[in-house]
């Protein structure tokens, strides 16, 4: 076996693990995943699924940059090249809602492992907060931008929007993922579009 065929073959074995191990992780929590539950997925020996990353956190910490991926992908790579402020982060929540409740994904794994781990201390919390402090600045960078553009009445306090918007991007989650709520990703359009609606400039008399 030439040693690029090994390399690739490493990496596609590895891809597959941790593919796995997402699924894995969205129906049942990130620490329900283990190595033999794995092995027996895929066919494959306990080492042969542990061998690419070391130690049970590795994969863990690999599931998670998975997730990270996964989102950039689905929420705001196709928003590149619009003009930021409201109307990007509209449209940035309107495509987290709607990978909320995409197949395969039953609510936002990010949301959920971030609950799962917020209490317990360690690099997969430190990873889950790093990759939500930066989807905090892009909103924190939209809503200062729709403040800029005039977009958004000036008297905004951008803490709190961000905290409402994020709350109703909290509570989208948990009505589709808990409670199956049809009405949900309209529920939580709307929410959106109230928090980010500019009310009309009276004309002076």
């Amino acid at each position: 076996m030439s040693p690029r065929k090994s390399v690739a073959e490493t990496a596609l074995t590895r891809a597959r693990i941790v593919d796995r191990a997402f699924a894995l992780a969205v129906a049942d929590g990130l620490e329900a995943v283990t190595i033999g539950r794995l092995a027996e997925d895929l066919g494959m020996s306990k080492a042969g699924v542990i061998g690419p990353f070391g130690t049970k956190e590795s994969l863990q910490l690999a599931v998670v940059d998975e997730a990270v991926d996964r989102f950039r992908a689905r929420v705001t790579a196709p928003l590149a090249g619009a003009t930021p402020g409201a109307g990007r982060l509209a449209r940035a929540f309107a495509e987290w809602i709607a990978y909320m409740g995409s197949a395969g994904h039953g609510g936002c794994f990010l949301t959920s492992v971030a609950a799962e781990f917020d209490g317990r201390p360690g690099p997969v919390r430190d990873r889950i907060r790093e990759a939500l402090a930066r989807w905090n600045a892009f909103v924190a960078g939209e809503i200062a931008a729709a403040l800029a553009a005039g977009e958004l009445p000036p008297t905004t306090d951008p803490d709190q929007l961000a905290f409402e918007l994020a709350g109703t991007a909290l509570s989208a989650d948990q009505a589709i993922q808990l409670w199956h709520d049809p009405l949900a990703a309209d529920r939580a359009h709307r929410a959106v579009t109230r928090l980010l609606a500019s009310p009309p400039v009276t004309p002076a008399p």
